[in-house]
């Protein structure tokens, strides 16, 4: 699909690629990793043709359709499932069509609907909103009522939509929550074509994606697998590239010695000589270096103080105006609790959160709580509300204005802010600095309980696992909240769900809430009936059209035959692969049982195509029927 030959690229006074080189399989999902910086949104803009290469480095097939997700979509009136359904240039071009088509261009363009199953449309429109959180409701509101994430979302929706040849996604669990974020993750595995994938959500590259694409050292390698998969193929290379190392330097120093000892005798100047020009052929063995994370700093607190930190019993809490956002709270936490609070969007976990860090208070029931428990909240908008010309020693001047100047910036230094960042502004400074020395800072005064909100949302994969150690050996509770399912499952050893105006204990665990999601995005999509009747209304005539030819109320016979026959092939060219994959499965090794367990897939999606398709072709014959 995507072919990157010997490309180089070279801006903003530094080099991003040197001779790289990739080619990815089609339909595969690739996740492409690297450090904060390094260039991976760089290379999507070349990919896009946003920025130019040097000649035909990157190619795809010509007929190929890139889709990305750049920008929030505009606040128009429209409603957010027209804003979707637009996405398909091509259904909305023939919908379009229709209203205006002389009779005899009906057939055609019927046809073509047929052939794309334009019917379906609102279904896989309403099932990929659902699954983004957008409720039936929400679904029919204009755009212009929704906040600038929202309306990524709708972007995000659009782009999985129009279903484009080579999807390019750049960090999208990022304006999601955790439920967005799993049913994406479901979502990509069933994308029928090529996805290029910027994460650093380990969950999504393990279970959505079949290859990684390692963008390092100005150079791009595959490898085949998952993260997981990735990482010990990384260390074992590591490993061969230290051994093979070994050997060379002990040859090496092997004919050095020899020739420092025999290069002066006549009798061994040959050999000497011959020793010195191997030594000067031999390439040295290159090592990959891996590049040092500096650790999270997170002092626990000195003292415990006397359990429970907090208790809550039949609690409301909300807002100055209006009613309780929260209800019939009854909670306990002590110190080693590490609640991870699940819910939706909107579901009041931020107005939990605030409730906590004594940024609100109870309107009714109880609220108990250790006067001197001190508490470290993080939450994204302290990073938007980052003054743009402050500097990160300006910030820790105040906040250690007792410390002398060396002390400061040793403590920076412990953030993993080095001496040259110090005083670069922060407008200057990555999304993930800024997030580092918030985290950092939040935690300085051993507080007793820190609320994490969404903290990995400009961290690395590297950082991330630095925050998991760090938060492993913090001596307090915590609360957490976050998209990335890895953190959550690692870090949380009790589930609380903010749902239905009260936030309560979850009992299961992260695959039952999984699947919980799933079930509830599903329930939430279009109904069949409704489908019928949008698709129905938004292809019937008007009524002056009516009066002026009948013929425009429906499809012809002929196009219905046309559509039972198409129906038949489908069911035929399903039937074939069905039983092809069961010759597969038959003759599989037993040993192998990741190629079973892929064919077992195979098999299961290629069924259900084949009873959809069937379903189909029963549904054109019955109305062939009622029109002959």
């Amino acid at each position: 699909m995507l072919q990157i030959t010997n490309l180089t690229f070279n801006a903003w006074g530094r080099q991003f690629l040197d001779d790289a080189s990739v080619s990815l399989p089609p339909g595969s999902k690739v996740g492409l990793v690297g450090r904060n910086g390094i260039g991976k949104s760089t290379l999507f803009k070349l990919i896009l043709g946003e920025l130019a290469a040097n000649g035909d480095e990157v190619s795809l097939p010509k007929t190929a359709r890139v889709g990305s997700v750049d920008q929030e979509h505009p606040a128009t009136p429209d409603s957010v499932l027209d804003t979707i359904l637009e996405a398909d240039v091509e259904r909305h071009d023939l919908m379009s069509r229709l209203e205006t088509a002389e009779p005899e261009e009906m057939g055609e363009i019927w046809a073509r609907l047929i052939d794309i199953d334009a019917d379906s449309a609102p279904a896989r429109a309403g099932e990929i909103l659902a699954g983004l959180g957008f409720s039936q409701a929400d679904q029919q509101r204009p755009m212009s009522e929704f906040s600038g994430g929202w309306r990524m979302r709708v972007a995000l929706a659009a782009a999985l939509f129009a279903e484009p040849d080579m999807l390019l996604l750049d960090e999208p669990t990022n304006y999601l929550d955790l439920e967005g974020a799993l049913w994406l993750e479901s979502r990509l595995q069933k994308y029928p074509h090529t996805a290029l994938i910027i994460s650093h959500d380990r969950e999504l590259l393990n279970n959505s994606c079949t290859h990684i694409l390692h963008l390092a050292s100005r150079k791009l390698e595959l490898y085949t697998g998952g993260y997981d998969m990735f990482e010990k193929a990384r260390a074992e290379k590591a490993r061969l590239q230290l051994s093979a190392k070994a050997k060379q330097d002990a040859e090496r120093a092997h004919l050095q010695a020899f020739v420092d000892r025999f290069k002066a005798k006549a009798s061994k100047a040959a050999q000497a000589q011959s020793r010195m020009k191997r030594l000067a052929k031999m390439e040295p063995v290159s090592t990959t270096i891996e590049e040092r994370v500096a650790p999270f700093t997170l002092p626990s607190p000195p003292r415990p103080l006397a359990p429970p930190l907090i208790r809550l019993e039949r609690a409301n809490v909300g807002y100055e105006t209006g009613k309780p956002i929260l209800r019939n709270l009854n909670l306990r936490m002590d110190l080693d609790d590490r609640i991870g609070l699940l819910g939706v969007n909107g579901a009041g976990k931020s107005t939990f959160a605030k409730m906590i860090a004594g940024a609100l208070n109870v309107s009714e029931g109880e609220l108990h709580r250790d006067k001197k428990m001190r508490v470290g909240w993080f939450h994204q908008h302290q990073i938007e509300a980052m003054d743009p010309t402050d500097t990160p020693l300006e910030i820790i001047r105040r906040a250690m204005p007792d410390a002398n100047e060396s002390s400061r910036r040793s403590k920076l230094a412990q953030f993993g802010l080095g001496f040259e960042k110090q005083e670069t502004t922060v407008e200057s400074l990555s999304g993930g600095e800024r997030a580092r020395l918030l985290l950092n800072m939040v935690a300085m005064d051993a507080p007793h309980v820190l609320i994490l909100d969404e903290p990995t949302n400009h961290l690395d994969i590297d950082s991330r696992r630095a925050l998991l150690d760090a938060l492993n050996d913090y001596n307090g509770a915590v609360i957490l909240i976050t998209h990335d399912r890895s953190l959550m499952e690692l870090v949380a050893d009790r589930l609380w769900l903010a749902a239905d105006g009260t936030v309560k204990p979850y009992e299961g665990d992260m695959d039952d809430y999984q699947k919980f999601v799933l079930d509830r995005a599903k329930a939430a999509a279009v109904k069949p009936s409704q489908i019928k009747q949008e698709a129905a209304t938004a292809a019937t005539p008007t009524q002056n059209s009516k009066k002026k030819n009948d013929k425009k109320s429906g499809p012809s016979p002929s196009t219905l035959r046309h559509a039972v026959k198409k129906a038949e092939e489908r069911m035929a060219a399903l039937a074939a692969e069905v039983a092809r994959i069961d010759d597969d499965l038959a003759n599989a090794a037993v040993s192998n049982p990741k190629a079973l367990e892929g064919l077992t897939r195979a098999r299961a999606k290629t069924q259900t195509e084949l009873e959809a398709a069937e379903a189909a072709w029963m549904e054109a014959e019955e109305a062939l029927a009622a029109v002959s």
